[in-house]
Protein backbone atom coordinates (compact mmCIF):
# COMPACT_ATOMS: atom_id res chain seq x y z
CA UNK A 1 0.00 0.00 0.00
CA UNK A 2 1.47 3.56 -1.07
CA UNK A 3 2.95 5.47 1.92
CA UNK A 4 0.69 8.06 1.29
CA UNK A 5 -2.26 6.47 1.77
CA UNK A 6 -0.14 4.92 5.16
CA UNK A 7 0.36 8.69 6.15
CA UNK A 8 -3.19 9.78 5.73
CA UNK A 9 -4.72 6.78 7.94
CA UNK A 10 -2.56 7.90 11.03
CA UNK A 11 -3.21 11.38 10.31
CA UNK A 12 -7.30 10.47 10.49
CA UNK A 13 -6.48 8.76 13.71
CA UNK A 14 -4.51 11.64 15.35
CA UNK A 15 -7.76 13.90 13.79
CA UNK A 16 -10.19 11.39 16.18
CA UNK A 17 -7.85 11.77 19.15
CA UNK A 18 -7.48 15.62 19.04
CA UNK A 19 -10.84 16.69 18.56
CA UNK A 20 -11.68 14.41 21.67
CA UNK A 21 -8.81 15.71 23.94
CA UNK A 22 -10.99 18.30 26.08
CA UNK A 23 -13.95 15.31 26.43
CA UNK A 24 -14.71 12.77 29.30
CA UNK A 25 -14.63 9.17 28.51
CA UNK A 26 -17.50 8.04 29.91
CA UNK A 27 -18.05 4.87 31.25
CA UNK A 28 -14.61 3.61 30.53
CA UNK A 29 -11.15 4.06 33.21
CA UNK A 30 -9.54 2.35 30.24
CA UNK A 31 -6.59 3.98 28.47
CA UNK A 32 -5.50 4.19 24.98
CA UNK A 33 -2.04 1.89 25.95
CA UNK A 34 -4.01 -0.49 27.98
CA UNK A 35 -3.87 -2.64 24.40
CA UNK A 36 -1.04 -4.13 22.61
CA UNK A 37 -0.50 -2.47 18.98
CA UNK A 38 -3.14 -4.36 17.31
CA UNK A 39 -1.18 -6.59 15.14
CA UNK A 40 -0.79 -8.36 18.60
CA UNK A 41 -3.66 -10.68 19.23
CA UNK A 42 -4.50 -12.22 22.88
CA UNK A 43 -2.71 -9.28 24.80
CA UNK A 44 -5.21 -8.51 27.11
CA UNK A 45 -7.97 -9.51 29.48
CA UNK A 46 -11.65 -8.27 31.19
CA UNK A 47 -13.49 -8.05 34.25
CA UNK A 48 -15.74 -10.67 34.51
CA UNK A 49 -19.02 -10.13 32.50
CA UNK A 50 -17.61 -7.92 30.50
CA UNK A 51 -17.83 -8.40 26.25
CA UNK A 52 -15.41 -6.92 23.68
CA UNK A 53 -16.19 -7.45 19.32
CA UNK A 54 -13.21 -6.17 17.07
CA UNK A 55 -12.67 -6.09 13.28
CA UNK A 56 -9.59 -6.05 11.67
CA UNK A 57 -8.47 -5.39 7.81
CA UNK A 58 -4.88 -6.90 7.00
CA UNK A 59 -3.22 -5.95 4.05
CA UNK A 60 -0.23 -8.52 3.74
CA UNK A 61 2.26 -7.50 0.42
CA UNK A 62 5.04 -9.84 -1.40
CA UNK A 63 7.50 -8.66 -4.12
CA UNK A 64 10.23 -10.46 -6.00
CA UNK A 65 12.21 -13.52 -4.59
CA UNK A 66 15.15 -14.29 -2.57
CA UNK A 67 17.44 -17.33 -2.49
CA UNK A 68 18.23 -17.53 0.97
CA UNK A 69 19.06 -14.07 2.03
CA UNK A 70 20.02 -13.21 -1.20
CA UNK A 71 17.99 -11.45 -4.13
CA UNK A 72 17.79 -13.76 -7.14
CA UNK A 73 15.95 -12.49 -10.76
CA UNK A 74 13.57 -14.39 -12.64
CA UNK A 75 15.74 -15.13 -15.32
CA UNK A 76 18.41 -17.03 -12.85
CA UNK A 77 15.25 -19.09 -11.07
CA UNK A 78 14.62 -20.75 -14.59
CA UNK A 79 17.84 -21.15 -15.54
CA UNK A 80 19.22 -22.41 -12.27
CA UNK A 81 16.56 -24.04 -10.16
CA UNK A 82 16.01 -27.62 -10.46
CA UNK A 83 12.29 -28.72 -10.58
CA UNK A 84 11.59 -30.97 -8.37
CA UNK A 85 9.27 -32.75 -10.26
CA UNK A 86 11.34 -33.17 -13.59
CA UNK A 87 10.48 -35.93 -15.10
CA UNK A 88 6.75 -36.50 -14.35
CA UNK A 89 4.69 -35.83 -17.45
CA UNK A 90 7.49 -34.63 -19.57
CA UNK A 91 7.92 -31.62 -17.15
CA UNK A 92 11.06 -29.11 -17.91
CA UNK A 93 14.86 -29.91 -15.37
CA UNK A 94 14.59 -26.42 -14.51
CA UNK A 95 11.56 -24.15 -12.84
CA UNK A 96 9.76 -22.40 -15.60
CA UNK A 97 6.95 -20.19 -13.86
CA UNK A 98 8.01 -17.76 -11.13
CA UNK A 99 5.93 -15.89 -9.17
CA UNK A 100 6.85 -12.23 -8.79
CA UNK A 101 4.15 -10.34 -6.89
CA UNK A 102 1.09 -11.45 -4.19
CA UNK A 103 -1.18 -9.30 -1.87
CA UNK A 104 -3.14 -10.81 0.84
CA UNK A 105 -6.07 -9.28 2.48
CA UNK A 106 -7.48 -10.67 5.60
CA UNK A 107 -11.00 -9.60 7.16
CA UNK A 108 -11.41 -10.86 10.81
CA UNK A 109 -13.68 -10.45 13.53
CA UNK A 110 -13.05 -11.27 16.87
CA UNK A 111 -15.16 -11.51 20.54
CA UNK A 112 -13.84 -12.12 23.37
CA UNK A 113 -15.85 -12.85 26.54
CA UNK A 114 -14.81 -13.29 30.32
CA UNK A 115 -16.68 -15.15 32.78
CA UNK A 116 -14.50 -14.76 35.50
CA UNK A 117 -11.47 -11.94 36.21
CA UNK A 118 -9.00 -14.44 35.84
CA UNK A 119 -10.28 -16.30 32.28
CA UNK A 120 -11.21 -14.44 28.73
CA UNK A 121 -12.23 -16.31 25.95
CA UNK A 122 -11.63 -15.46 22.75
CA UNK A 123 -12.93 -17.04 19.29
CA UNK A 124 -11.45 -15.02 15.55
CA UNK A 125 -13.25 -15.88 12.54
CA UNK A 126 -11.47 -14.49 9.14
CA UNK A 127 -11.93 -14.09 5.75
CA UNK A 128 -8.92 -14.17 3.02
CA UNK A 129 -8.95 -13.19 -0.49
CA UNK A 130 -4.79 -14.08 -1.69
CA UNK A 131 -3.85 -12.70 -5.70
CA UNK A 132 -0.55 -14.29 -6.62
CA UNK A 133 0.71 -12.79 -10.19
CA UNK A 134 3.36 -14.85 -11.92
CA UNK A 135 5.94 -14.97 -15.41
CA UNK A 136 5.68 -18.09 -17.56
CA UNK A 137 8.69 -18.98 -19.66
CA UNK A 138 8.81 -20.11 -22.93
CA UNK A 139 9.51 -24.29 -23.28
CA UNK A 140 11.81 -25.63 -21.86
CA UNK A 141 15.07 -24.00 -21.74
CA UNK A 142 16.22 -20.49 -22.37
CA UNK A 143 15.12 -16.83 -21.15
CA UNK A 144 12.02 -16.44 -23.74
CA UNK A 145 8.94 -14.93 -21.73
CA UNK A 146 5.67 -16.66 -22.85
CA UNK A 147 3.56 -14.45 -20.89
CA UNK A 148 2.01 -13.65 -17.03
CA UNK A 149 -1.07 -14.66 -15.07
CA UNK A 150 -2.63 -13.99 -11.99
CA UNK A 151 -4.33 -17.04 -9.72
CA UNK A 152 -6.44 -15.42 -7.00
CA UNK A 153 -8.38 -17.67 -4.15
CA UNK A 154 -11.38 -15.89 -1.69
CA UNK A 155 -13.24 -17.27 1.02
CA UNK A 156 -13.03 -18.85 4.89
CA UNK A 157 -9.64 -19.20 6.13
CA UNK A 158 -9.11 -21.31 9.95
CA UNK A 159 -11.07 -20.20 12.89
CA UNK A 160 -9.47 -19.55 16.48
CA UNK A 161 -10.57 -19.90 19.55
CA UNK A 162 -8.27 -19.23 22.58
CA UNK A 163 -8.28 -19.25 26.89
CA UNK A 164 -6.43 -16.53 28.01
CA UNK A 165 -5.52 -17.02 31.84
CA UNK A 166 -4.55 -14.29 34.07
CA UNK A 167 -1.52 -15.68 35.96
CA UNK A 168 -0.93 -12.28 37.65
CA UNK A 169 -2.03 -8.74 37.44
CA UNK A 170 -1.14 -6.00 39.06
CA UNK A 171 -2.11 -2.17 38.83
CA UNK A 172 1.09 -2.39 36.91
CA UNK A 173 1.89 -5.38 35.23
CA UNK A 174 -0.23 -8.41 33.73
CA UNK A 175 1.28 -11.70 33.06
CA UNK A 176 -1.23 -13.81 30.85
CA UNK A 177 -1.08 -17.39 29.52
CA UNK A 178 -2.58 -17.82 26.27
CA UNK A 179 -4.08 -21.15 25.08
CA UNK A 180 -5.27 -21.10 21.88
CA UNK A 181 -6.49 -24.25 19.06
CA UNK A 182 -6.65 -23.04 15.14
CA UNK A 183 -9.99 -24.98 13.62
CA UNK A 184 -9.44 -25.94 9.91
CA UNK A 185 -11.98 -23.98 8.53
CA UNK A 186 -10.28 -23.00 5.68
CA UNK A 187 -10.20 -24.71 1.94
CA UNK A 188 -6.69 -26.57 1.00
CA UNK A 189 -8.09 -27.58 -2.71
CA UNK A 190 -8.50 -24.17 -4.24
CA UNK A 191 -8.13 -24.07 -7.96
CA UNK A 192 -7.80 -21.48 -10.84
CA UNK A 193 -6.12 -21.02 -14.20
CA UNK A 194 -2.27 -20.87 -15.30
CA UNK A 195 -0.64 -20.79 -18.44
CA UNK A 196 1.96 -23.12 -19.09
CA UNK A 197 5.47 -23.05 -20.67
CA UNK A 198 3.66 -25.00 -22.96
CA UNK A 199 0.65 -22.11 -23.99
CA UNK A 200 -1.74 -23.69 -21.96
CA UNK A 201 -4.06 -23.01 -19.77
CA UNK A 202 -5.59 -25.66 -17.69
CA UNK A 203 -7.02 -25.69 -14.00
CA UNK A 204 -5.35 -27.03 -11.58
CA UNK A 205 -5.09 -27.28 -8.11
CA UNK A 206 -2.73 -24.00 -6.96
CA UNK A 207 0.07 -24.52 -4.75
CA UNK A 208 0.23 -24.24 -0.72
CA UNK A 209 0.91 -20.46 -0.40
CA UNK A 210 -2.50 -19.93 -2.56
CA UNK A 211 -5.06 -22.59 0.07
CA UNK A 212 -6.81 -20.69 2.31
CA UNK A 213 -5.96 -22.79 5.41
CA UNK A 214 -3.77 -25.15 6.74
CA UNK A 215 -6.05 -28.11 6.86
CA UNK A 216 -4.49 -28.98 10.37
CA UNK A 217 -6.05 -28.94 13.45
CA UNK A 218 -3.03 -26.96 15.48
CA UNK A 219 -2.22 -25.85 19.05
CA UNK A 220 -1.12 -22.63 19.39
CA UNK A 221 0.30 -21.88 23.50
CA UNK A 222 1.39 -18.61 24.42
CA UNK A 223 3.06 -15.98 27.11
CA UNK A 224 1.71 -12.24 26.97
CA UNK A 225 3.61 -9.40 29.81
CA UNK A 226 2.28 -6.08 29.48
CA UNK A 227 3.97 -3.21 31.84
CA UNK A 228 3.00 0.73 32.49
CA UNK A 229 4.68 3.27 34.07
CA UNK A 230 2.96 6.99 33.49
CA UNK A 231 2.96 7.33 30.65
CA UNK A 232 4.97 4.79 28.82
CA UNK A 233 4.09 1.26 28.49
CA UNK A 234 5.69 -1.93 27.14
CA UNK A 235 5.36 -5.78 25.96
CA UNK A 236 6.28 -8.97 25.04
CA UNK A 237 4.95 -11.80 23.73
CA UNK A 238 5.81 -15.33 22.79
CA UNK A 239 3.47 -17.63 20.93
CA UNK A 240 3.75 -20.74 19.37
CA UNK A 241 2.09 -23.05 16.52
CA UNK A 242 2.27 -26.88 16.48
CA UNK A 243 0.40 -29.04 14.21
CA UNK A 244 -1.13 -31.84 15.72
CA UNK A 245 -1.76 -34.09 12.09
CA UNK A 246 -1.36 -34.18 8.56
CA UNK A 247 -4.05 -32.97 6.55
CA UNK A 248 -6.41 -34.66 4.12
CA UNK A 249 -4.07 -33.54 1.50
CA UNK A 250 -1.00 -35.43 3.39
CA UNK A 251 1.07 -32.58 4.20
CA UNK A 252 1.25 -30.10 7.24
CA UNK A 253 2.20 -26.55 7.14
CA UNK A 254 5.81 -25.96 9.39
CA UNK A 255 5.45 -24.81 13.06
CA UNK A 256 5.89 -21.32 13.88
CA UNK A 257 7.30 -19.24 17.13
CA UNK A 258 6.79 -15.66 16.80
CA UNK A 259 8.05 -13.03 19.68
CA UNK A 260 6.88 -10.05 19.56
CA UNK A 261 8.44 -6.99 22.10
CA UNK A 262 7.10 -3.30 21.98
CA UNK A 263 7.19 0.33 23.45
CA UNK A 264 4.28 2.86 23.78
CA UNK A 265 3.61 6.17 24.58
CA UNK A 266 0.69 7.89 25.87
CA UNK A 267 0.30 11.05 24.29
CA UNK A 268 -2.74 12.22 26.19
CA UNK A 269 -5.48 10.70 27.21
CA UNK A 270 -7.17 9.32 23.81
CA UNK A 271 -3.61 8.51 21.55
CA UNK A 272 -0.63 6.43 22.46
CA UNK A 273 1.61 5.54 19.57
CA UNK A 274 4.09 2.29 19.35
CA UNK A 275 7.05 0.95 18.19
CA UNK A 276 7.09 -3.05 17.88
CA UNK A 277 9.98 -5.50 16.56
CA UNK A 278 8.45 -8.90 15.84
CA UNK A 279 10.89 -11.81 15.21
CA UNK A 280 9.12 -15.21 12.82
CA UNK A 281 10.75 -18.48 12.70
CA UNK A 282 8.62 -21.48 10.82
CA UNK A 283 9.73 -24.82 9.47
CA UNK A 284 9.20 -26.17 6.17
CA UNK A 285 6.08 -28.01 4.81
CA UNK A 286 6.48 -31.49 6.25
CA UNK A 287 4.72 -34.21 3.41
CA UNK A 288 3.34 -33.33 0.27
CA UNK A 289 0.18 -33.05 -1.64
CA UNK A 290 0.24 -35.72 -4.91
CA UNK A 291 -1.82 -33.44 -6.99
CA UNK A 292 0.40 -30.37 -6.75
CA UNK A 293 3.49 -31.03 -9.39
CA UNK A 294 4.04 -27.88 -11.18
CA UNK A 295 7.50 -26.19 -12.52
CA UNK A 296 6.87 -23.54 -10.08
CA UNK A 297 8.91 -22.35 -6.93
CA UNK A 298 5.94 -22.38 -4.84
CA UNK A 299 4.65 -26.68 -5.63
CA UNK A 300 7.88 -27.58 -3.64
CA UNK A 301 7.27 -27.96 -0.22
CA UNK A 302 11.17 -27.68 0.58
CA UNK A 303 10.17 -24.05 -0.41
CA UNK A 304 8.68 -23.18 2.72
CA UNK A 305 9.61 -21.57 6.32
CA UNK A 306 12.12 -19.79 7.37
CA UNK A 307 12.93 -16.61 9.45
CA UNK A 308 11.92 -12.73 9.33
CA UNK A 309 12.08 -9.71 11.35
CA UNK A 310 9.57 -7.30 11.42
CA UNK A 311 9.30 -3.45 12.61
CA UNK A 312 5.48 -1.82 13.27
CA UNK A 313 4.50 1.55 13.87
CA UNK A 314 1.27 2.38 15.39
CA UNK A 315 -1.09 4.20 16.89
CA UNK A 316 -3.76 3.49 19.52
CA UNK A 317 -7.46 5.61 19.70
CA UNK A 318 -8.94 5.22 23.11
CA UNK A 319 -12.88 6.91 21.94
CA UNK A 320 -16.18 7.72 24.21
CA UNK A 321 -17.89 4.95 25.48
CA UNK A 322 -15.42 2.09 25.06
CA UNK A 323 -14.93 2.11 21.28
CA UNK A 324 -11.42 2.28 19.93
CA UNK A 325 -9.10 2.47 16.70
CA UNK A 326 -5.63 1.24 16.40
CA UNK A 327 -3.44 1.14 13.17
CA UNK A 328 -0.18 -0.81 13.01
CA UNK A 329 2.42 -0.19 9.39
CA UNK A 330 4.64 -3.04 9.74
CA UNK A 331 7.84 -3.61 7.09
CA UNK A 332 10.32 -6.17 7.01
CA UNK A 333 14.31 -5.87 8.21
CA UNK A 334 15.70 -8.89 7.70
CA UNK A 335 14.41 -12.11 6.17
CA UNK A 336 16.05 -15.64 5.93
CA UNK A 337 14.03 -18.19 3.25
CA UNK A 338 14.49 -22.46 2.81
CA UNK A 339 15.15 -22.35 -0.72
CA UNK A 340 13.54 -19.92 -3.11
CA UNK A 341 10.50 -17.78 -1.92
CA UNK A 342 9.35 -14.42 -2.40
CA UNK A 343 10.13 -11.87 -0.14
CA UNK A 344 8.10 -10.51 2.15
CA UNK A 345 7.37 -6.34 2.43
CA UNK A 346 5.35 -5.14 4.49
CA UNK A 347 1.65 -5.19 6.32
CA UNK A 348 -0.75 -2.43 7.32
CA UNK A 349 -3.48 -3.88 10.09
CA UNK A 350 -6.14 -1.57 10.60
CA UNK A 351 -8.96 -2.04 13.88
CA UNK A 352 -12.12 -1.42 15.39
CA UNK A 353 -12.55 -2.64 18.97
CA UNK A 354 -15.47 -2.24 21.17
CA UNK A 355 -15.96 -2.90 25.30
CA UNK A 356 -18.82 -3.52 26.77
Amino acid sequence: MPYTKINTLIALLFVSSASLADSKIAGNTSTPDSHAPIGVMGDHTHKAGEWMISYRFMHMAMADNLQGSRDISAQDIVTSIPNRFAGNMMQPPTLRVVPVEMTTDMHMLGAMYAPSDDITLMLMLNHLSKDMSHITFQGGMGTNQLGSFETKTSGLGDTKVAMLWNLKKTADYQFILNLGLSVPTGDIDESDHILTPMNMTPEVKLPYPMQLGSGTWDIEPGLTFTGHAHNWGWGGQLKATFRLNDNDNDYSLGDKLLASGWISHRVNEQLSLSARLSYLDQGRIDGIDAEVMLPVQTADPSNSGGSMLNLGIGANVLLPDGHRLAVEYETTLDQKVNGVQMAMDDMLTLGYQYAF
